[in-house]
């Protein structure tokens, strides 16, 4: 039998409606939800020499860093020593969420709140420490706290243990897709019934030593160490490779109608997500994006949102030469004529590739860009690629009312993830 064209089977009753009424953002640009939505509109870069460590000897000497930031400000000191960097940015923009949703978890509630957080590194900072401990020093001298520190899902542990959400918990590792493909199994959980609020992003702290060293040497980074402000250029002819980035894109997703009792504050409603494999290559897209397109398709599909309907698409737009000509190709087979109506923004330009971290704070701004009526801007769009040639809201942030959006997320492997969002209306 040819399951191709086989149609997907209907469910038996209304899925549910599921809102975003929460956001937590710490980012190379901002330690705030409104801290980087405005640096987002001021077209701020975050991109800047490495403080986290010598880099002095590394091809590439730049990055996104989170500036300012003392995990002591949300966590004890024991716990700050025990857990890792990726941990401590989840945790404090996941506080931020719940603060900005007005939500509290009680013993009440606590079996209907689920986590499901993504990164694609993990803990990577610690491994480093421990085999260097022992290769020198021997396996006696390395740390018990190394392995629970270091596993990637310990972010989505962690903040259940702080906050005390007994509901489903899980951490999705699909690369720089991550972020986003948790708030896509965020969002299916509701519709499921399976949860009634969910705690869900990316997070990343993977500037590190022997990361940065790694993607030097597949020749995937900036090495524009005299410029970082400019590093980043997605969709610009003289981009040379992607900013590495850190950070946390945290949101609370909630079912419609627990929001409404509650009287919740709603920034956009989730209505589509899209997941896909490009089941091609390692690192490099399927030719023609065709995988992101399918993506995008599915999340629309879901969403039941003609092409023409769309407004905004937060890009992935990593800045590196086949994978944004790859996007471009991709949204164009997607919209047809319609492409060049799309007002797309490249926020990476401004924070730098938070890898597993990036759909998080991706779909913050998106959703942002809903609540408020204006796009981010694509910085250091000076010379156009050729091959990129749509509306890429260059330099300046643009008033814009959007109704609906999508958000790109892209990873390593051919995952690819396309979430739908729109303003959220009674009717």
């Amino acid at each position: 039998m040819d399951f191709s064209t086989a149609p997907l089977p209907t469910q038996a009753m209304p899925r549910r409606r599921i809102v975003i009424t929460g956001l937590g953002a710490l980012t190379p640009i901002g330690n705030s939800p409104t801290e980087f939505w405005q640096g987002l509109l001021a077209g701020r870069s975050g991109i800047g020499p490495i403080t986290l460590f010598d880099a002095s000897h590394h091809d590439c000497r730049i990055a996104g860093e989170v500036k300012g930031f003392d995990p002591l400000d949300y966590l004890d000191r024991k716990d700050v020593k025990r857990s890792e960097r990726f941990v401590h940015l989840a945790l404090a923009a996941a506080q931020q969420a719940l603060e900005d949703a007005q939500f509290q978890i009680t013993a009440l509630n606590a079996e209907q709140v689920g986590i499901i957080l993504g990164t694609g590194i993990g803990g990577i900072r610690v491994l480093e420490e421990q085999q260097t401990i022992y290769l020198q020093k021997g396996p006696d001298r390395c740390s018990p706290f190394m392995v629970p520190m270091m596993i990637a899902n310990m972010a989505a542990g962690q903040l259940a243990i702080h906050f005390g959400a007994k509901g489903p918990n899980s951490c999705t590792v699909t690369a720089c897709a991550s972020g986003s493909n948790a708030i896509g199994d965020a969002f299916r959980l509701i519709q499921r019934g399976d949860a009634q609020v969910v705690i869900t992003g990316g997070t990343e702290a993977a500037v590190t030593p022997l990361s940065m060293a790694g993607f030097a040497s597949m020749k995937a980074l900036s090495t524009r160490n005299d410029e970082p402000e400019k590093a980043c250029r997605p969709f610009d002819r003289d981009r040379d490779g992607f900013v590495m980035g850190e950070g946390a894109g945290i949101l609370l997703l909630e079912e419609l109608e627990h929001a409404r009792a509650r009287g919740a504050k709603i920034y956009a409603e989730i209505v589509g997500y899209g997941l896909t494999c490009d089941a091609h290559h390692m690192t490099n897209p399927a030719p023609g994006g065709e995988g992101a397109a399918r993506a995008m398709r599915l999340a629309l599909k879901e969403a039941g949102i003609p092409v023409e309907a769309v407004q905004h698409i937060n890009a992935h737009a990593t800045s590196t030469n086949v994978g944004d000509i790859a996007e471009v190709q991709a949204i164009k087979s997607v919209f047809g004529d319609h492409a060049r109506n799309l007002a797309i923004s490249a926020t990476k330009s401004m924070t730098g590739h938070l890898l597993g971290g990036a759909g998080g704070i991706a779909t913050v701004a998106t959703a942002l860009a809903i609540y408020h009526g204006w796009v981010p801007p694509t910085l250091n769009l000076d010379n156009p690629d050729p091959e990129c040639d749509l509306d890429f809201v260059p330099h300046k942030a643009r008033q814009l009312d959007v109704r609906v959006a999508l958000v790109n997320a892209f990873g390593f492997g051919g995952h690819n993830i396309s979430l739908a969002l729109r303003r959220y209306s009674d009717s």
